[in-house]
């Protein structure tokens, strides 16, 4: 069997597809990826023996700038997607006999499968994409909602008409290309009434938070056998372990003089300071030794030698530190963090820090909670309950659709 795996977004979109490509391949499956074309994910890909087929624009270069993203900017990307879905997506997808789609609204992806009479299916990393009874949805480029409207079912319904405005008309005009008829509810229509949830049922129990048939997998993880490197292996055997601090690729939204306040809120609890350089591009902020700065690294590896793990909340990392039993601060950003916050309070392995912009007297009070020795104590009786078997669940459904029998709403039915 033949699959695609296709998405656009950063390397917490990336790296999941890459740990579902495993473990297709473990099953004898042919697999391709189509992401964007970035040089972290070809060489994250490349580790694993799959190859990128690219799709879009770099992440970096969109997301890197001096400002975040704009509305105008995001006007100008979602329809630049969805050309390079149908074009890209279909040469990739001959031959192939199932789709999955994933990261940025994924608009196009669907209709490729649709005109080859190929199975697709809709990924998400979080639900609240995803319409629902029990939040409201996203801020999301386009015409804000009347600040007085609270009904849910309105709040939803005007998402979808800003997806439209979005993707709407690039949409059907490459459908109409096609032969095929227009959609008239873009979300709804890439989404489907079943997506997967890949992400674990011990950090994200998210049962009935949407009335689609939800679909819960477990994290997709990618198995990391690489050693440290050795600069940071001396640097970890050299004192007691130190606070890890990154934010992955949040360059648009990490806080402004993060490496300070962290470094400075590290020594205050007697901590050195491991930063992770990231796309903020994260540096010391003087020549001392209780500092070391790491690039692309073995979270996995790292995690478990660390005293905490502050960062920005993204499901990937989050994941990881938990597993690791590694108690974590978690500085919330943009749209899924803040819940990744809240999660790793309520199970008490952690922190969760009041807002995205932490000063030394509000990173240190976290850090404080986090150091404890209780919170250390929780995060290692937790981490044995995070699923590592996520992917190959997701791909024998993904191989097998009839083994979906049972599962609405479910966790999988595999064991860790």
């Amino acid at each position: 069997m033949r699959v695609l795996l296709s998405t656009w977004g950063s390397r917490g979109d990336v790296e999941p597809l890459a740990g579902l490509a495993v473990g297709l391949r473990e099953l004898g499956a042919e697999v391709r990826v189509c992401a964007p074309p970035d040089e972290e994910f070809v060489a994250l890909l490349a580790r694993v023996g799959v190859p990128l087929v690219p799709l879009g624009p770099s992440v970096r270069s969109v997301v890197t700038g001096e400002r975040p993203p704009s509305a105008a900017n995001a006007f100008r990307l979602a329809p630049e997607l969805v050309a390079a879905r149908y074009e890209t997506l279909t040469a990739a997808a001959e031959g192939c006999d199932a789709l999955l789609a994933t990261g940025l609204m994924p608009a196009g992806a669907r209709s490729v499968a649709e005109k080859l009479g190929i199975r697709y299916v809709f990924a998400c990393f979080h639900p609240f994409g995803l319409p629902s009874r029990h939040f409201p949805p996203q801020s999301r480029p386009g015409r804000p909602s009347p600040r007085e409207e609270t009904d849910l079912k309105v709040l939803w319904e005007q998402d979808a008409q800003r997806v439209n405005e979005l993707y709407g008309e690039a949409e059907n005009s490459h459908r109409a290309v096609l032969g095929l008829p227009p959609v008239d509810n873009v979300r709804d229509y890439a989404v489907t009434e079943r997506p997967w949830l890949a992400a674990d049922p011990a950090l994200g129990p998210w049962k009935d938070l949407t009335d689609l048939d939800l679909v819960q997998t477990g994290a997709w993880i990618l198995p990391d056998e690489r050693p440290l490197p050795d600069g940071l292996e001396a640097f970890l055997e050299a004192g007691a372990p130190p606070v890890y601090v990154g934010f992955g690729s949040m360059a648009a939204h990490a806080p402004k003089d993060i490496a300070r306040v962290a470094v400075e809120a590290s020594r205050a609890q007697g901590r050195r300071v491991l930063l992770a350089r990231g796309w903020a591009e994260l540096a010391p902020i003087d020549d001392v030794d209780d500092c070391f700065v790491v690039g692309e690294v073995n979270q996995q590896a790292l995690f478990g030698r660390v005293a905490a793990v502050v960062h920005h909340g993204g499901a990937g990392t989050t994941t990881t530190a938990a597993r690791a039993g590694a108690p974590q601060v978690v500085v919330p950003q943009i749209v899924d963090q803040p819940y990744w916050a809240a999660r790793v309070a309520e199970l008490g392995i952690g922190a969760a820090h009041d807002g995205p912009t932490p000063t030394f007297e509000s990173l240190s009070a976290a850090l404080s909670t986090a150091l404890a020795p209780e919170t250390r104590a929780r995060a290692r009786a937790v981490a044995p309950t995070i699923r590592t078997d996520g992917a190959t669940v997701a791909a024998k459904l993904l191989l097998d659709p009839t083994g979906m029998t049972g599962m609405t709403g479910t966790t999988g039915t595999t064991g860790r």
